[in-house]
This record gives C-alpha cells, structure tokens and sequence, in this order.
C-alpha cells in the first residue's frame, strides 16, 4: 500500500473550515504529488459524488471519494480539523478526513486496500491513533498498515464475530446482509463491518456481502438457506437479487448500514417473528431493482417500476449518446454539415485532408448513435429480467430501427423483452433443466416472440407513431412550440438530473438518431434550460452573498462551471438546503429559457456540451440570450424568497465562522 499515502499528502492542522475547502486542501497535495492531473476537473467529480449523498460517517470521520478520470493513480490522502468540518454526518463535524481517489479504471488490488481502511475507520483503537499521531510520517505508515495495529487482527468486529459464534446447536439468529454503494469503494465495506459488528453485540449471526469495487463474492447458498432473515443495505442494485426469495427483508440505503445497524438487525427479527417474507422475483438482479429505495422494486407501484425500468435503459444508452453525438458533431465543425453524405471512410480516406478525417469521425460517431435504440431496449429489458433479458432487448431494439419505429420501437421492444423473460422465469422447469435456461432456452424463445411481435404486431403501428411524432415536431411553430419549451424546461429543472429531468433528456437525444429540424430544436431547448438551475444559483450567490452561507457560496463558484457544461446536478446542493423557495425558481427560469429557445428557433446538434458546443448551436446568440434570459428569472425569484424570509444567519465575522455555520447550507 505504499503507493497509496505518503507523508506528503497528510495534513495533521487541515485549516479548512468546510468540505469543499477540505477537499480542495487535500487534492491540492495529490497535485503536487503528482497523482491527480486536472485539480478542478477532479474536484467537480468529487462533488457530484458529494451531491450523491454526503459522506459524513459517525465517530467524526468524512471519506470524500471518487473515480475520476483525471487521477492517474489511487492516491490517499487525510487531514485532521480541529475544529471539525461538516460532512453531512448526524452526529456532528468530522475530525478525521480521508479523500480518496481512484482512477476511472482502478484494478482491483488498490481498491481492496482502500475498503480494508475503510473497514478500519469503524475501529475507535485505530481512529484513536490517529487522533494521537504526531508525524505525518508515521501515521502514514499507520493507515497503510506498516505501524503496529493498535489491537491485534483477530479482535476486529469480523474476526471477533467468526470466533466468537455460537455453537451449531445454539441455533443463534442468523442474518445474511448485502452492503453496496454508487462508488463502491468506501460505504459497501463500512457497512458490512458495522452490520457485523452490531450482530455480535446481539448476539445475532451476521453474514455480509460487499458488492463494491473491489469485486463480488457470492454468499455460499448454504449460508443463505440457513438464515433467518436478509438485510440490503445499497444505494445501488443488488445483484442476484433471487437468490434471497423466501426471506424476511429489511430494504434500505447503505448509510443506514452504517450509522443504524442495531435497528435493522432489530427490525429483521420483528419481521421474521411475525413470518413476513419478501416478494423478490425469479430474475430480479437487474440493474433497477431496487432502484426505489424502499421495500425493493418489485414492491413498490407499478408506475416507480416503471420508472426504473426506463431510466436504466437511458443510464446505459447516455455514454452512446455522449461519444456518438459529440463525435459527429466535432465532425460538422471541421467539414460542415455536408460531411454526413461523405463517401465510406474504409473506400476513400486521404490522410492529408480535414475531410477526410471529419468524414471518419462523423462515421464513427455513427456507429455509435447505431447503438443507441438496441442499448436502450436491451438494457430496459436487463433492468426487468437481468442477463437472460439481454438477447431479445437487443434483438428488439434492432428490429425497431428496421421497421423504422426509432426511439418509441426501442421503449415498446425492452418493455416486452423484459415482459416475456419473466413470464419464462415463472415456468415451473425440471431441475435438469435449469442450467441451460438463462443462456439458451430462455434467449432463444424470448428473442423469437419478440421478433414476431415486433415484426408483425407492433412494429408499422409504432413507426406510424414516431412518424407522426416526427412530422409534428417538424411542424411546431409560434404558440405550440413556445408550449413544448415550457414543458421541457419544468421537466429539466424540476429534479435536477432525477427522473422528470432523465425523460426529458432521453426524448431530446432520441431525436438525435434520425435528425429533423423539430428534433433539433428540441435539443436546443432542453439543453439550454439544464444549464439554468446551477448557473441562476452561482449568481445569486455572487450577488446576494448575505442570503447564503459559506459553503453556499463556496458551491456557488463551482456551479459557474458546472452550469456552463450542463451538468443541472449542479443545483442540487442549493435545491436539497432550501427546495421550497430554490426548486420553483429555477423551474420558472428553465421554462423562460426553453420557450425563448423553442420562440428563437435554435437547434443543436450534439447531445451534451453547454458552452463548448456553441459554434454548432443555430441562432447561437438567441441561444446564449434565452439561457441568460431564464437565468436572471431564476436568480430574481430566488433572492426575492430568500429575501423574503431569511432563515439563514450570516456568520459576522466569515473569517471566523464556525463548522457549524457551513453545516447549515448542508442541512438547512
């Protein structure tokens, strides 16, 4: 682990007074140490991850961490506050900071060694040391585990749990858990040490697995047979969910894992006396299982498994979407727009030429864009039946482009595919049969009804659809498509990258695959109205600086950014703080902005890129016009509310203010 933390990135008097500061101090060492190569660029991944949830832990500990593609090695760093730093954790400020960085593809040893520390924090002998170190030097040698544990290995939670379990004839309460967070890197594991640990308080058996980054070992069925209830503590799918059918289930988010595991274990028994048992469906290992947070997926209403079915086709198809879109429009930059009727790269290409090489771009970025409905129906299909759905999704969704019914074919194909999966699953089948289901019969005879449905009985009706949804976006003018900016710009900017904003989005890029003047107004207006809501909040922030705190304004700076490059979860911070008086003005601001756009007539044609993408924009000073137009609305009525009732106070003295005055942005 040596190459992990050094002593030149640990900082035993971290000045910073807030978490952004925190972190900027901390990534300023990686810099030096020559292990992040873009400060800002890495800083606004740490804070989308930040906006996530916060990762503020119990026991004044605050692990910021991230991918990023700008860490060009996994690097660790830590700083110790005196006067503490708000970090979103219940009890208070965090004392002990770890910024962790991983690069976008870190292996699997480094990721190890970091959720082994993480596994660590939940040890008070080890936070303890570090409270009392004195040497950068050694208490990096202390985290990377070259100094003396201050307890020995074998009295840790887990290995205490491991020896001292209850005889077989005890017949102890047993619990198997699953522990998984977005990062995967620092959460999934300390919930698993603070779930067993609270299970050898109580004396209950507890069994964790960690679906994290540093890989996805199976709980032994036998394990699972044996116990007496499940516990999923995630923020992101559980997989193979099926394996736990059967079982009384405590459904929650990871940071419950970790801050209340005696309560979970407590409610899991309560679940198991009154014999409740958890509807999990035979192939619910998809990706949006569990996607609503509550009682699980397949639980919840019909319209959130929906939603959740949808949005994790869009989440697989926006990187097609991103790559595609932004390669073809690099390609209209350099060679205009006629470059799309170029002649095959593979027959004529002259490396001499700018034509040439915006010819191969627009291809490949074609290529791409090919991808985006097959994505959209497989994955939509992989997030209701999981990998056996994945055949017929994407055989669906290629048929869709055959018969012409584009992105509407897409969303019909992945909802039957998934549809025809799980009515197979239900199919009582031979055990020795069972082997071969998921990875021929099941594919096989799904990809089949799904070929007949969509070329025979779907098909012409949904092409006639999308062709009449075409040739009416073609046709929006004046008062309709002032409408329809309105009702894009609300979607945009109501949840700020949730699923309202996800729909929005996916209709704009849908359009994309096969270009119309309708469609590209479209995107012209969702884009410009996602910018709003981080942009109206960086300036109102700069100029009523009395109506935010500290960390406020400090987030306000990064939203410049942020908002620029249309990155709405920008906002998010100021919408969570205050969303009664922030969400409905950056929602009148992004319907100003998508009217103006839609009045204005701008089109664009790359699916992402804010500012940096102005040259392909049509109208690109009505464009910039519209956006500052919905802007200064929003900024006008978010100050106008704040103004109107400040529950905020401002430190007098901002050079002396206090944790806890910065925590009030957070949990204001």
């Amino acid at each position: 682990m040596s190459e992990l933390i050094t002593a030149e990135l640990v900082d035993l008097d971290l000045s910073a007074t807030t978490k952004d500061a925190a972190a900027r101090s901390l990534a300023e060492r990686m810099v030096a140490a020559h292990r992040v190569t873009d400060l800002d660029g890495f800083l606004a991944d740490v804070a989308a991850r930040e906006a996530q949830m916060p990762t503020g832990l119990d026991g004044g500990i605050g692990i910021p961490h991230c991918r990023s593609e700008h860490v060009s090695a996994p690097t660790l760093a830590f700083g110790r506050s005196a006067r503490g730093i708000d970090f979103g954790a219940a009890d208070g400020p965090a004392d002990l900071i770890f910024l962790i960085a991983a690069p976008a593809g870190a292996d699997d040893d480094h990721l190890t060694i970091l959720s082994g520390l993480a596994r660590r924090l939940m040890d008070p002998e080890f936070t303890a040391a570090l409270r009392a170190g004195d040497d950068p030097a050694a208490v990096a040698a202390l985290i990377r585990g070259e100094e003396p544990a201050p307890e020995p290995e074998a009295t840790t939670p887990i290995a205490a749990a491991e020896e001292a379990a209850p005889a077989e004839d005890d017949a102890p309460f047993r619990i198997v858990a699953v522990t998984s967070c977005p990062t995967g890197i620092a959460h999934t594991y300390m919930a698993a040490e603070s779930l067993t640990a609270a299970g050898l308080a109580e004396g209950v058996e507890v069994t964790v697995e960690t679906q994290g980054s540093a890989g996805f070992s199976k709980l032994d069925p036998a394990v699972i047979a044996r116990a007496d209830a499940v516990i999923w503590a995630h923020d992101v799918e559980v997989r193979e969910k099926a394996r736990f059918r059967g079982k009384p289930l405590v459904d929650v988010g990871v940071k419950a894992g970790i801050n209340r595991p005696a309560e979970l274990i407590a409610e899991a028994r309560r679940k198991a006396e009154r014999g409740e048992i958890a509807a999990v469906p035979q192939g619910g290992d998809g990706p949006a299982d569990g996607a609503d947070g509550g009682s699980g997926a397949d639980s919840a209403h019909f319209g959130v498994r929906l939603r959740t079915y949808l949005m994790s086709g869009v989440s697989y198809m926006v990187p097609f979407v991103a790559a595609g879109g932004l390669l073809i429009a690099l390609s209209f930059a350099i060679g205009g727009y006629e470059i799309a009727d170029a002649k095959s790269v593979a027959d004529h290409f002259v490396w001499g030429q700018m034509d040439s090489w915006a010819a191969l771009l627009n291809q490949i970025g074609s290529a791409a864009f090919g991808f985006l409905v097959p994505v959209l129906a497989g994955y939509i299909a992989y997030g209701m039946a999981d990998r056996p759905a994945l055949v017929p999704g994407f055989v669906g969704g290629a048929i869709a482009l055959t018969v012409d019914a584009g992105f509407l074919g897409g969303l019909v194909a992945g909802l039957l595919a998934g549809a025809v999966v799980m009515a197979i699953q239900r199919v009582p089948v031979h055990a020795t049969l069972r082997g071969i289901m998921p990875v021929l019969v099941i594919p096989l005879i799904a990809s089949a009804v799904v070929g007949f449905l969509m070329f025979i009985v779907v098909g012409k009706p949904i092409a006639a659809l999308q062709s009449a949804l075409t040739d009416w976006l073609n046709g929006l003018s004046g008062s309709n498509a002032v409408i329809l900016g309105v009702v894009l710009g609300l979607m945009m900017c109501f949840d700020m990258g949730g699923p309202l904003n996800k729909v929005a989005y996916a209709f704009a890029v849908g359009g994309l695959a096969d270009p119309t003047d309708g469609s590209l107004k479209v995107m012209a207006a969702v884009m410009a109205a996602g910018m709003v809501p981080p942009l109206a909040m960086a300036l109102a922030t700069t100029v009523r600086k009395k109506l935010f705190t500290k960390t406020e304004r400090e987030n306000g700076r990064a939203a410049w950014v942020l908002g620029a490059s249309f990155i709405t979860e920008g906002a998010i911070p100021f919408a969570a703080a205050d969303p009664l008086r922030v969400i409905p003005s950056v929602m009148a601001g992004g319907a100003v902005t998508g009217a103006l756009s839609m009045a204005f007539g701008c089109t664009l044609r790359a699916p992402h890129g804010g500012i940096f993408v102005v040259p392909l924009i049509g109208e690109p000073f009505l464009y910039l016009l519209a956006i500052a137009a919905g802007t200064l609305v929003a900024t006008a009525l978010v100050v106008l509310l704040k103004g109107a009732r400040r529950t905020v106070p401002v430190p007098a003295d901002e050079a002396g203010a206090t944790a806890a005055d910065a925590r009030v942005g957070v949990t204001a």
